[in-house]
């Protein structure tokens, strides 16, 4: 397993039966404690593990964080179509004994599926803007977005570049467009022919009757571009109250902060991370 660790430790094994290569994991561990507290934090699309959490290495202080590159993403192998199904069975299989869970928008829905499956290995959840859409389907402003995206992503052209699309899923909604690097542009290639996370099926159920602390965090929008809240803001919004709801969740808003709180406003997403994984 590649590794980018600050103390040597036993190398991770991640590796599901279908697949010949293992994912790439990140170790991120400052604690010299042989039982620190582990952390598996789970990156959403067109980014890669220590793109998306790069403000949370802090925490590596008091706890191992084992940050996983999802199969397309960062230094992990291709795949043909990234799927949140084939995310959750890494994550579960990196789960280990135990740990915490920390999902953001895409990588939410994997957590999700990995918790419903192995809910006695997991210490604590934390779902991040999760974009699971769907689950929230019966909720006016929700519907509204699911049929804005599917009309806007639902069929992506194939002649489109990685950088055009990039381009199209960033300055329209007021978003800058990031310097296409060839890093971002694999991750936006893997993007563009992911399983559609929005449209995601999962069961809830589990979720429910699973006894870990579980919290949902949601940014208030209020400083993004107005056209960018308008078309997805306002709905990730209801879908993270309605989801915390449903699965008997803390529901935490971070004022100031867009799709990315723990980016934002890494400080108070990192104050409440700590807390969740000291108790």
């Amino acid at each position: 397993m590649n590794r980018d660790s600050l103390q040597d430790r036993e190398p991770l094994d991640v590796m599901p039966t279908q697949y010949r290569e293992p994912v790439h994991v990140t170790v991120w561990d400052e604690t010299a404690a042989a039982e620190a507290p582990r952390a598996v934090l789970v990156h959403g699309t067109m980014s890669w593990g220590t793109e998306c959490f790069a403000a949370q290495r802090p925490l590596a202080d008091k706890f191992r964080l084992e940050l996983i590159d999802r199969r397309g993403f960062g230094d992990s192998p291709d795949i043909e179509r990234s799927d949140y199904t084939v995310d959750a069975e890494d994550i579960g299989q990196l789960m280990g004994c135990g740990a915490h869970l920390v999902g953001h928008s895409y990588g939410a829905a994997a957590v999700m599926l990995a918790v419903s499956a192995r809910p006695e290995a997991v210490r604590s959840l934390t779902l991040i803007e999760p974009s699971p859409l769907r689950t929230a389907a019966g909720h006016p402003t929700v519907a509204a977005a699911l049929e804005r995206i599917r009309a806007s992503f639902g069929d992506v052209d194939e002649q489109l570049s990685p950088e055009e699309y990039l381009r199209r899923s960033t300055e329209p909604y007021g978003l800058p467009m990031p310097e296409p690097t060839p890093r971002l542009l694999r991750a936006v290639r893997s993007a563009m022919c992911e399983r559609p996370v929005w449209d995601a099926e999962l069961p809830l159920g589990p979720l429910a009757g699973a006894t870990m602390p579980k919290t949902v965090i949601n940014g208030t929008w209020e400083t993004t571009h107005p056209d960018y809240r308008d078309f997805t803001g306002t709905a990730l919004m209801a879908c993270g109250e309605n989801l915390a709801d449903a699965i008997g969740a803390r529901h935490v808003r971070v004022r100031g902060a867009g799709h990315a709180p723990h980016q934002d406003r890494p400080e108070e997403v990192n104050a409440l991370l700590a807390g969740l994984w000291e108790s």
